[in-house]
């Protein structure tokens, strides 16, 4: 894990404001080959060799990354866990919606097994210890700790054991749990009383929910990420209908279940971030003091290269990063959405109480950050009134081509993520100079 101080000047890259709080974890959860784990001899293949960059190094091991990098893998509840109906865990989103629209995947496939990591951690903590991995994050399901959502509606046992030994089993073979608490499995139980995260009541339920996990792991969990990738559960779910529970508008054709893209992303995503505020409230006034734990968010953010060189396409580059990581960040850091949101949403947009700007500000101490890719970034002119969405809002086009040709060469995961680490030891060194302030 690479550790950047607040005055880092990879702060400024990824345009978030300096805060005294907050230092920025840039987390790459990652899958290492075997071979590339080891501590002194890991070299990448020569097949991988002859596609690499001239810049990247053939040779990559544990040394070409600072002291204390952590090298680990990650996964949600959904797609591992299974046994979606064993333990006493209640029916999430995921469960209904796959079980009620099974032709919306693909390959018409389902959480109801995964990989059955319910039943088979001890397995897979293996794998993760013998390919050389020392950290884990992984998401709890919110219906398996209360499968009716709520506290009133009861706290599963079953659940609480099973991650309890989840983490017995990860610390014991010297693997760091890092838990999510929300990788996008609301419970079904909430979706049917008031449609989960379009409702400000989530937030009440959700903290109630993260109380019960902070009280039975926090003693042994000291990174805790509220939500990871917030803005992929706002718009693919309620924007685009790609994801339960597969909301969009009507004009847009794809056979959704309801919803209005205009609106809903907006609402779902003001929902999340008062719900990660409130969520770290209580941890600092509760928790932190004694379990000397830290919080954050899993963001996820590409990144753009202008198509042209015209003043247009450079300012569609900040318009989109400000929908991007900005829709996410800014609150955290300011307190408010980016001004470009604001100006362009409108009413859509909404807003925040003095005193929920002011829960929101600093509400942080780490930022984990996911990324895949680069595009490159042209303006678009405003969409048509009628047909508003939230994935259209940021005026901009994005492509991997220009002029026929790819922005860049396909190489492996772990070549992308050296690649990556090469680049940020040049932006911290000085080589990059953000002018936004």
């Amino acid at each position: 894990m690479v550790t950047l101080s607040q005055n880092s000047t990879t702060i400024r890259h990824l345009g978030l404001p300096q805060s005294r709080r907050a230092t920025l974890l840039l987390v790459l959860s990652l899958y290492l080959l075997g071979h590339a784990t080891s501590s002194s001899s890991s070299t990448f293949s020569d097949k991988h060799n002859s596609d690499l960059p001239e810049h990247v190094p053939a040779v990559a091991n544990r040394t070409s990354f600072p002291a204390g990098f952590l090298f680990g893998t990650a996964s949600s509840a959904y797609q591992y866990e299974g046994a979606a109906a064993e333990g006493g865990k209640g029916p999430s989103m995921w469960d209904a919606y796959t079980s009620k629209y099974p032709g919306k995947i693909a390959d018409r496939s389902n959480g109801d097994v995964a990989i059955d990591e319910y039943h088979r951690y001890k397995e897979d903590v293996a794998i993760m210890k013998n390919t050389g991995l020392n950290a884990y994050r992984f998401s709890i399901s919110w219906p398996r700790i209360l499968p009716n959502g709520t506290l009133n509606g009861g706290v599963n046992k079953e659940g609480i054991t099973y991650y309890n030994n989840l983490i017995n089993e990860l610390l014991a073979n010297g693997i760091k749990p890092f838990v999510t608490l929300f990788h996008w499995d609301t419970p079904q139980a909430l979706e049917d009383e008031y449609e989960g995260f379009l409702s400000y009541k989530v937030v009440k339920d959700f903290v109630g929910y993260v109380d019960v996990c902070f009280e039975h792991f926090g003693d042994r969990v000291q990174h805790w990420v509220t939500f990871n990738e917030p803005i992929a559960y706002s718009s693919y779910a309620y924007g685009m209908g790609m994801m339960a529970p597969g909301r969009c508008s009507g004009w847009m054709n794809l056979n959704c279940t309801g919803g209005d893209s205009a609106t809903e992303p907006y609402i779902v995503a003001h929902n999340l971030l008062l719900a990660h505020a409130a969520t770290v409230k209580l941890y600092r006034e509760k928790y932190q003091a004694t379990q000397k734990g830290e919080m954050g968010i899993a963001h996820v953010s590409q990144w753009g290269i202008p198509l042209s060189d015209s003043k247009q396409d450079h300012k569609a580059i900040q318009r989109g990063m400000d929908f991007m990581l900005g829709w996410f960040m800014d609150p955290l850091a300011t307190g408010n959405y980016p001004r470009s949101m604001r100006a362009i949403v409108g009413k859509r947009l909404p807003k925040f109480s003095k005193e929920e700007s002011k829960m929101l500000k600093g509400s942080f101490d780490f930022v984990g950050l996911n990324y895949y890719t680069t595009f490159y970034v042209s303006n678009a002119p405003p969409s048509n009134p009628l047909f508003s969405s939230s994935t259209t809002d940021s005026r901009t086009n994005a492509s991997p081509m220009k002029n026929g040709v790819p922005i860049g060469p396909k190489v492996c995961l772990l070549q992308s993520i050296v690649n990556f680490f090469i680049k940020w030891k040049e932006i911290s060194n000085g080589g990059y100079n953000n002018s936004r302030t």
